[in-house]
């Protein structure tokens, strides 16, 4: 018989993760049956101590807020890709007892992106500028040709984006808030905002608009996403991004590689029509 072995998502909030789920939908698909993944409630002060707490039964860690920045001095090494936005939501426990984290949300947006047939854009749109924004710029950078714009509320916020955006070689432009509905125009519209924020701009969807990638998941679809989908636009979801960024943990973390997408996402639509 193999060895326990133990992952888990760390947060605050935490009940609310999907994490469980989809990496125990995983490991039932990959028959890892000695492997478990639970949530833990963790704040940034109690992060250190949780860390230190870990024995050679731990595999991996998913992180969410406020824990992504926290996380990387205690960390031996992390990837470019998490430098690049200093932000980590994936650690993998090493056996030599290395802590090396990752993000994977960055190609998760990619990779979800590439499944719905979108490759490249010439250009593209955000709406929001907190911290999934500066993961969706990096996930421009490598997919993006032209100028991205960012449709803020203040000028706090533009200034920030065009620092990601110089940070990231990307080409930023900024917007104010007032003029949302103008990111419409672009063939990639990326919405980073919290639940509630775009439902005003509904209405203004336009007839055969591109791609709309809106982070939210619960409730879904959104207002924004339900009148984008009318209009025939492409509209992919936070369940996509949370599947495929999972997808990338699982193999991390296991060693197994592919991990089980399909078996995944179903497991994921299933919790979400019991919310």
């Amino acid at each position: 018989m193999s060895a326990t072995r133990r992952a888990a998502v760390l947060g605050s909030p935490i009940a609310h993760s999907l994490s469980p789920v989809l990496h125990r939908a995983a490991y039932t698909a990959l028959g890892l049956e000695n492997w478990s993944y639970d949530r833990f409630e963790v704040d940034e002060a109690g992060l250190p101590g949780f860390v230190a707490g870990l024995d050679g039964s731990w595999a991996g860690l998913s992180l969410t807020m406020p824990l992504k920045r926290a996380i990387i001095p205690l960390l031996d090494e992390i990837s470019d890709t998490a430098a690049s936005v200093e932000a980590v939501n994936t650690v993998v426990l090493r056996e030599d007892g290395r802590r090396v984290g990752d993000n994977t949300d960055i190609p998760g947006m990619i990779a979800a992106l590439r499944e719905r047939g979108v490759e490249k854009v010439e250009s593209a749109a955000i709406l929001g500028a907190g911290a999934t924004a500066s993961s969706a710029l990096a996930a421009l950078a490598r997919i993006c040709g032209g100028p991205v714009t960012a449709y803020v509320r203040s000028e706090a916020r533009a200034e920030e984006m065009r620092g990601w955006g110089e940070r990231l070689g990307v080409d930023v432009r900024t917007a104010d808030w007032g003029s949302a509905a103008e990111a419409f125009a672009s063939p990639l519209v990326i919405a980073t905002t919290p639940a509630g924020t775009t439902d005003d701009l509904a209405p203004a969807v336009p007839d055969a608009p591109g791609t709309l990638f809106d982070v939210l998941y619960h409730p879904w679809p959104t207002p924004l996403a339900a009148a984008w989908s009318d209009r025939g636009g492409k509209v992919l979801g936070g369940l996509d991004l949370l599947v495929h960024q999972a997808v990338l943990q699982v193999e991390q973390m296991t060693g197994r590689s592919p991990a089980p997408l399909a078996a995944m996402r179903a497991a994921g639509e299933r919790a979400l029509d019991e919310r």
